[in-house]
């Protein structure tokens, strides 16, 4: 079973590497963007074959470790 992890920061907490990306763009000519917001994504290949089990897996693996979540929202999602 696979798995991926979105993390992106929470709506209002600061995200300076995504404004670096921003002014990169406008350096480079990309005038138009207003915003960038940087997030990861993680990879995770599962042997559980149990969806709902492996889903569970997923949620405590971000609140302990894959995610803050004081300042980051994650999203997960599951393929056989």
């Amino acid at each position: 079973m696979q798995a991926k992890v979105h993390v992106t920061l929470k709506t209002g907490v600061l995200d300076p590497q995504g404004e670096a990306v921003r002014h990169a763009l406008g350096g480079l000519g990309f005038e138009n963007v207003a915003s960038v917001r940087q997030g990861k994504v993680i990879e995770l290949e599962l042997t559980e074959t149990d969806r709902a089990k492996a889903q569970s897996d997923l949620t405590d693996m971000c609140e302990k470790l894959l995610a803050n979540t004081v300042i980051e929202n994650y999203q997960i999602d599951i393929s056989d």
